[in-house]
């Protein structure tokens, strides 16, 4: 009788269920995905990230704390209306001008618009003295004055991102006259009593905002960040995993490495910019209320008349509904909408989410309103 051959022996394990050529197939591919995962993380860690806020543009303006872009035009025939973006003053602007192919800025410019940013760098120390009026009454205004020196046009459209909203709705219900022809706001609180764990990392009762900016000046990008990442602890260490899960597939690692740089480049607040937000609008809510006034002018929500659209995020954990959804009720305009989509605070303005949703939307609602 001669001796069992290899496949005997395999037939024979398979009988008894036990399938040892799929086992070692199974064995070779994690073997070649743990060498794959260890060769793509040693590139992780030796190379840069994906060049960020690469669309060409140019700085007409620059002065303390603020940035005006001009993005260079990508359309043979722009529409008349330019349009400004005043981003959130604790985030680059870059989130919306990731890469070609994921850049919102890139989008608009292909579609036709003429487009500015009012982006911001780190206050200095001797910035600290910053108030909410230099933001409302300075920055923006002089920033819309340039916008309409460079294009030739009166009328001016604003895109406030998050608390770039609110500074524009600050600025709309002030200069209600003034030369804002449409609004765009995403994800923009209105009432700040929902900003639950904000509210709670703010009170009053044990929070001394006084002290910490008497004692530090302008508020550290590290307490910063920490607030929001608190909002989801484990949200780190569960990216972290999830990226050595993927490191293998080079487009997620780029995706990875963009949207994580984004995150953690948190800038500084100005001491008194930040004075006035944890007293006025986290502790007392006069925006909500319809109490708020900046330098001394009142700043009403129900003076606005502009077309006005505001996107909001179905799951967003930085700026929830209940706070968002006060905005559209409170203006005047007869021309006004509301529009939620899926997606998350980032989600809703950059990356594939918003490229199949906020961004055709916007263009839908913003072209006829921008001959």
């Amino acid at each position: 009788m001669s001796a069992p051959t290899a496949a005997d022996e395999r037939r024979k394990a398979a009988d008894g269920g036990l399938d040892l050529a799929a086992m070692s197939e199974r064995i070779q591919s994690e073997v070649q995905r743990a060498i794959q995962r260890s060769i793509k993380g040693a590139e992780y860690f030796s190379t840069s990230g994906p060049a960020l806020g690469s669309t060409p543009k140019d700085v007409i303006h620059s002065r303390g704390t603020m940035n005006l872009y001009h993005y260079r035009p990508m359309a043979s025939e722009v529409y008349r209306v330019p349009i400004l973006i005043v981003m959130a003053t604790t985030n680059r602007g870059y989130i919306l001008d990731m890469v070609p192919g994921q850049s919102f800025i890139e989008f608009l410019l292909k579609r036709g618009y003429d487009v500015y940013m009012l982006d911001w760098t780190a206050p200095k120390p001797e910035e600290k003295g910053l108030r909410m009026e230099d933001y409302v009454l300075d920055f923006v205004p002089d920033s819309i004055r340039r916008v309409q020196q460079d294009s030739g046009e009166t009328d001016v459209s604003v895109i406030g991102y998050c608390f770039g909203g609110v500074l524009s709705l600050l600025y709309g219900s002030i200069f209600h006259d003034g030369p804002m022809k449409n609004l765009i706001c995403f994800t923009t609180p209105i009432d700040f009593r929902e900003m639950k764990l904000f509210q709670n990392f703010s009170d009053r009762r044990y929070f001394d905002v006084d002290r910490l900016v008497d004692s530090v000046g302008n508020v550290p990008p590290e307490m910063i960040l920490s607030s929001f990442e608190m909002l989801r602890p484990a949200s780190r260490a569960v990216s972290q995993v999830q990226l050595w899960e993927n490191i293998w597939n080079d487009e997620y690692v780029k995706s990875y490495r963009m949207f994580d740089r984004w995150a953690t480049d948190t800038l500084p607040l100005a001491g008194e910019y930040f004075r006035a937000i944890t007293k006025d609008l986290m502790w007392d809510n006069k925006l909500y209320n319809g109490t708020m006034t900046v330098g001394g002018r009142p700043a009403d929500l129900t003076k606005i008349k502009v077309p006005i659209l505001h996107a909001v995020a179905e799951h967003d954990h930085i700026v929830p509904y209940d706070a968002a959804k006060h905005l559209i009720p409170r203006v005047s305009s007869t021309d006004r909408e509301e529009v939620m989509l899926k997606g998350g605070h980032v989600s809703l303005v950059a990356g594939a989410n918003a490229i199949k949703r906020l961004w055709p939307k916007l263009d839908s609602w913003l072209a006829g309103r921008s001959t």
